[in-house]
């Protein structure tokens, strides 16, 4: 770790590990007790969440957690490790004294009130006096910089009182249950105290924008009374408060945090132990063996490479630095600008995070808040992470058409039908080999029942040992010198058949998602006690099939790798868990302040009602937070406040919005907080690699991730994209084409070259001809009605006709919790064949037909109904169904491919004159 300035501070951002550490892992690494101490804890942490989410505790009856208690050691485990990897500050800034005085100021504020309340006679006094001490010693931690090969004293007392506090509930967890709602005085100090902790502990390990935006929300919480009349609500006292937000799970220890215990954490384990075996070097020779031929090919090797390392790190800023520290070098080498190779190093990497099946952390929270299982998640988001891609490929294939760039040479030179033949003996062997395995697996299932999984954990260990043999017949891989003048491409099948093994633990992970329907977390337990088999066996065993000497040295190491491995998990969480619990002060505020159903009225008032109006708000709030926050928090702050008002306000305009269009709109906004300016860490990040402008990166990342950002705009309209209502291949073929067409329309448009340099008109043409593609329908929308209005009385009869998880769509009107009389279209899923009325309470309802109309009389909670916002008492007026007049959307695609084909023409036809007249691309 680079140092500068004091001693032992890091760079800051003049070193892309140096960003890393400061983001995700903490800056500190202490020698000696101290540093032996962080690293236990980080290992005990990783062991805990093992412990947690396997089998085991069940199976011995011993150490059997709820979910309370595991979300009170893991955020113990949290705030520890905040408060001994995280310094208070790194170095002196303008900023400084802005912090320390804000401390300071809420100390004296503290003790002020602490002191009238002495004079008042309340004893909760001693709880603000415990606040004050816990601020005070925070504010003089955050002073003066410390040395990063040290933990100072007051931090060790800050981290013991905050893990404290954070485990109060697992200690005293049956002493809290029998007081619901009534706390006694030492629980209100513990809430207090820890409250204030955690506040620090973000700003130290995320920043002050999450620590200003939840000081926001408290100050909401205590000050309604004196608010505007539109958000004003009756206040909530000390008590009350911190029993929310602390003693609960409706706060702090809410669904966020819960998320990040149950499910997060093993992905992100995951991730770090496939990167400690050698997959991300793996996965990075491959993608340059691959592409590094073609032009601009080390820029198309980091678009794939980094959509590879998502399954590695959740974190853009880390995945910048794991592959851009190869890649960048090599796009500068063939002719892409400092700004520009690291923009695409930065789009590449932050896409990272919505590629399936191991997305960022906030796509794991869609699980609780949209109420849909994760492979569900993974589902909808398969189509719009794979079009972002390619787009961002084809994008950067055009930026090289534009400035005439090559590839790097290839060892041995083949023909381009060869190559392609190549790819194609490739994919289809990978598409076999998966139908093999997939109704192979299925057909034992079948015959050996139970023994079935022996066998096929049996059959995993042999093709693991075949992997390896393959990978022993080859050289070892090792990245080479990206700045070393002569650089040659890798063999293609010497660099895929030397890690094939390392995609047997994703193939693991997948199969318990997708085949055997398990949780996300078990599922990632089982992917992970398959990779630390991995890691302990692969060297040794490679060494054995090398006929290397010294095999117990391998075995050795392998193990040292595996307890690496495990605390470098834990260090990637810190980040995540402090968020999860910041972020909740912000759900348990709106849950104990009513403020969503305020913000809906506000929202609509400035809207007008408009949904498209509405998401672009929701788009810019996204993007304003990303200014300061990582995409976890963004997304839970924003999915909180404005992903139900879209839904709401949505449906009384008629235009259903499925919740997971509008939590994946907010999740892919998110994304753009670490590419966003000025403060984009992963903009940073590349340009500490390219020695570029890190703004001017940022920015021009932005251009890059144009097709990102329309994306979510075009699946709320079209939510085939999402696969909503995609039922067989050849509706999902017809999507899938129609979605890359439209995506490389788009990309060519933006991008001002399609077969030449296009002329401002053309670009506008082929922007429009994307549209279309996109949403067909807007323009039958104009002509034909998608839907005709059924009478409420044919409820049953229209739901007895959906085929097996149909959407039905229902007219509803009745009065909201508020008392304001609402009408509002919902679209719910009918799950499984069954009859009407139990297919009506799978999606939540149970009715009662009274003459011409339809009762509601019972909405199940946590239901998709109940989500939709729809209660007891109100009334199904009309079913909307397909209008059956309407012409198929596909009669759209014929006029908007014949201009697509006539532009295409007139370019060739440009471009061949240029090239005949000798004269370069038109400009």
């Amino acid at each position: 770790m680079s140092t500068s300035g004091e001693a032992g501070t890091v760079g800051d951002r003049d070193n892309p590990e140096d960003l890393v550490a400061i983001a995700d892992t903490g800056a500190r690494a202490p020698h000696g007790w101290a540093g032996r101490v962080l690293f236990g804890v980080a290992l005990a942490w990783s062991l805990f969440q093992l412990w947690y989410a396997s089998p085991l505790p069940f199976v011995f009856n011993f150490l059997i957690f709820n979910d309370t208690q595991a979300r009170a050691i893991h955020l113990a485990f949290a705030l520890f490790l905040a408060y001994t990897a995280f310094p208070g500050v790194i170095r002196r800034t303008a900023t400084l004294p802005v912090f320390a005085g804000i401390l300071a100021i809420a100390t004296a504020g503290f003790a002020f009130y602490g002191v009238s309340l002495v004079l008042a006679g309340n004893d909760q006094w001693s709880a603000f006096a415990a606040m004050t001490v816990a601020t005070g010693l925070a504010a003089y931690a955050a002073w003066r910089p410390a040395p990063l090969d040290k933990v100072p004293s007051v931090d060790w007392v800050l981290a013991a009182l905050a893990a404290f506090s954070a485990a109060y509930l697992y200690i005293f967890y049956y002493d809290l249950a029998r007081r619901p709602g009534a706390p006694i005085l030492f629980d209100l100090v513990v809430a207090g105290v820890g409250l204030v902790l955690l506040l620090e502990a973000t700003r130290r390990a995320l920043g002050p924008a999450l620590l200003f935006i939840a000081l926001a929300f408290l100050f909401y919480t205590f000050a309604g009374p004196y608010m505007p009349d539109m958000i004003a609500h009756r206040g909530a006292s000390f008590q009350r408060a911190m029993s929310q937000q602390w003693l609960t799970a409706e706060g702090v220890f809410g669904i966020a945090i819960g998320v990040s215990t149950a499910f997060v954490f093993l992905f992100v384990l995951f991730g770090a132990l496939l990167d400690r075996a050698g997959a991300g070097n793996y996965f990075i020779k491959v993608a340059f063996a691959l592409l590094g031929h073609m032009r601009g090919g080390p820029a198309k090797a980091s678009v794939v490479a980094s959509a590879m390392s998502g399954l590695i790190s959740g974190s853009s800023i880390a995945n910048v630095v794991t592959t851009g520290t190869f890649t960048i070098p090599l796009m500068k080498r063939v002719g892409f600008s400092s700004e520009k190779a690291g923009a695409v190093e930065v789009a590449g990497s932050t896409n990272g995070q919505i590629m399936p099946p191991v997305m960022g952390a906030a796509a794991f929270l869609m699980v609780e808040y949209v109420g849909i299982p994760y492979i569900e998640v993974i589902k909808h988001a398969f189509l719009p992470a794979l079009l972002a891609y390619v787009g961002l490929f084809y994008l950067v294939h055009l930026e090289s058409l534009k400035e005439g760039l090559e590839g790097l040479p290839r060892r041995t030179q083949r023909p381009w039908f060869w190559s392609i033949f190549s790819f194609g003996i490739t994919v289809s062997s990978l598409v076999i080999l998966a139908a093999a395995v997939y109704y192979g697996v299925g057909w034992t299932r079948t015959v050996f029942g139970p023994a079935a999984t022996w066998i096929v954990g049996a059959g995993v260990l042999v093709a693991y040992l075949g992997l390896l043999w393959l990978s022993a017949r080859e050289p070892e891989l090792a990245l080479d010198d990206p700045n070393d003048p002569v650089l040659v491409l890798p063999e293609v099948g010497t660099t895929v058949r030397s890690g094939l093994h390392f995609l047997l633990p994703v193939v693991v992970l997948l199969w318990a998602l997708i085949v055997e329907r398990l949780s996300p977390g078990l599922s990632a337990f089982y992917g992970v006690a398959f990779m630390m088999f991995i890691l302990v066996t692969q060297r040794p065993i490679l060494s054995l099939m090398r006929r290397h000497a010294d095999i117990a040295a391998a075995t050795r190491q392998g193990f040292v790798e595996l307890v690496e491995g495990l605390a470098a998990g834990a260090r990637n969480m810190v980040g995540i868990g402090v968020a999860t619990a910041a972020a909740g002060i912000i759900v348990g505020t709106v849950a104990q302040t009513g403020i969503g159903g305020v913000l809906v009225e506000l929202v609509e008032h400035i809207s007008g009602g408009n949904l498209v109006l509405m998401l672009v708000m929701t788009a810019i709030f996204c993007i304003v937070l990303g200014l300061g926050l990582p995409t976890t928090a963004n997304y839970i702050i924003v999915a909180t406040l404005m992903a139900p008002v879209v839904v709401e306000l949505g449906s009384q305009q008629g235009l259903v919005v499925p919740l997971i269009a509008v939590h994946l709109f907010v999740f892919y906004f998110g994304l753009m907080a670490d590419a966003t300016p000025p403060v984009g860490l992963a903009a940073y990040a590349a340009a500490a690699i390219s020695r570029g402008d890190p703004i001017k990166t940022g920015f021009k990342s932005i251009t890059y991730d144009i097709r990102t950002i329309i994306l979510p705009f075009i699946f709320v309209f079209n939510t085939e994209l999402l696969l909503i209502g995609v039922g067989d291949f050849v509706s999902f073929l017809t999507v899938l084409v129609a979605g890359l067409a439209a995506m490389l329309t788009f990309a060519a448009g933006t991008q001002g070259y399609f077969v030449t340099r296009s002329r401002l008109y053309e670009s506008v043409l082929l922007v429009l001809i994307a549209f279309t593609i996109f949403r067909p329908n807007f323009w039958i929308d104009l002509a034909v009605p998608p839907y005709d209005p059924r009478p409420a009385t044919e409820l049953m009869e229209i739901v007895a006709q959906k085929p097996e998880n149909d959407f039905i769509r229902l007219g509803i009107e009745g009065m909201d919790m508020r008392g304001n009389d609402i009408s509002k279209v919902v679209m719910l899923n009918l799950g499984p064949e069954a009859p009407p009325m139990e297919r009506l309470r799978y999606a939540g309802l149970d009715v009662m037909e009274m003459g011409d109309s339809v009762q509601i009389m019972g909405v199940e909670f946590s239901s998709e109904a109940e989500r939709y916002g729809v209660n007891f008492g109100m009334e199904i007026t009309r079913v909307l169904t397909p209008n059956a007049n309407r012409p198929p959307r596909e009669i759209v695609y014929v006029p908007a491919l014949a201009l697509l084909g006539g532009i295409y023409l007139l370019q060739r036809r440009r471009r061949d004159k240029q090239r005949a007249a000798g004269k370069p691309a038109e400009a």
